[in-house]
């Protein structure tokens, strides 16, 4: 049986769900955490592939898909979204094949800085990042919590929150906060997230100055979300925690990452918990985002 790397098309896009879904079941539970992932949860595969097809690759076997890689490129930030291949082939170099296609993705986009989040216990991916110049930067919980019990006690929103509009002004000000929190612009994802049904955004302001953007999605998930001065992530994870606490989902959740020590100590507060650890690795001079809660592991 011969092994087939190439470009992924539109079409396969449904059968690369199934199998990440497939995989990242088959490690979480493997390791106790249960079944967590689901298919179908985001358009944004399809919308990176029709903005940067080089970052998105398949590998085939007999007319099967059995791997899946997925990075995309922002400015001068490569970020290796997706890597599974199917578990009873694994350890039979398929993720190395693909690997190869995806660094050499942020090699012909010029990037500088190479960028993951992975589960904490998934050690053989950890190795082999590590061996291609990426390191353990920085832990990211995903935080989730009944909303009932996360709306007891919250404070009062200490921002307002603004709807953000989609105008060139917001969009050059989204850009601006992105540059200052992450080291570079995302105004396509920022484009993305206009047009995701399912998906709100606010600016934050502390009076007469804005602090930042918060996007909830319609399940109850707070993030992406990023502030300029470092000192504001707490009272805009609260402000949009008070979003999220008012709406109609059951649970509240976020990532946050292991050095904001704000948002940490609110979200324990109000009684969410620590679902799984998930690992933030980047290649050496990125990675320090106090200034920033993530929206998934794809997605950063």
């Amino acid at each position: 049986m011969s092994l087939v790397c190439r470009p992924a098309q539109a079409d396969d896009l449904a059968a690369a769900d199934a199998l990440v879904v497939s995989s990242i079941n088959d490690l979480t539970v493997r390791h106790g955490f249960g079944p967590m992932a689901t298919a179908g949860a985001s358009s944004f595969p399809l919308f990176s592939l029709r903005d940067d097809p080089a970052g998105l690759w398949v590998a085939e076997e007999d007319g099967a898909i059995v791997g899946f890689a997925w990075s995309w490129v922002c400015g001068d930030v490569w970020f290796l979204a997706q890597l599974f291949v199917d578990p009873v082939r694994q350890g039979r170099g398929i993720g190395l094949e693909l690997l190869e296609r995806t660094l050499e993705h942020a090699r012909r986009s010029g990037a500088a800085h190479k960028v993951l989040i992975t589960f904490t216990f998934n050690r053989v991916s950890q190795g082999l990042y590590i061996r291609h110049g990426l390191f353990p930067r920085m832990p990211i919980y995903f935080f989730k919590g009944e909303r009932e019990r996360v709306s007891q006690a919250l404070p009062e929103a200490p921002l307002q929150a603004v709807a953000i509009d989609g105008s060139a002004a917001t969009l050059a000000r989204l850009a601006e906060i992105d540059r200052q929190a992450i080291g570079v612009s995302r105004a396509k994802h920022h484009r993305y997230l206009f047009d995701d049904s399912v998906t709100s955004g606010f600016m934050l302001w502390a009076g007469s100055e804005c602090v930042g953007y918060a996007y909830l999605g319609s399940g109850g998930h707070v993030g992406p979300l990023a502030v300029v001065p470092s000192h504001s992530v707490r009272d805009a994870f609260a402000t949009a925690l008070k979003f999220a606490a008012e709406g109609s989902a059951e649970t509240v959740s976020a990532f946050l990452p292991g050095n904001c020590d704000g948002a940490l100590s609110l979200a324990i507060g109000q009684g969410m918990r620590i679902t799984f650890p998930m690992l933030l690795m980047a290649s050496p001079g990125y990675g320090d985002w106090r200034q920033y809660l993530p929206r998934n592991p794809g997605f950063m």
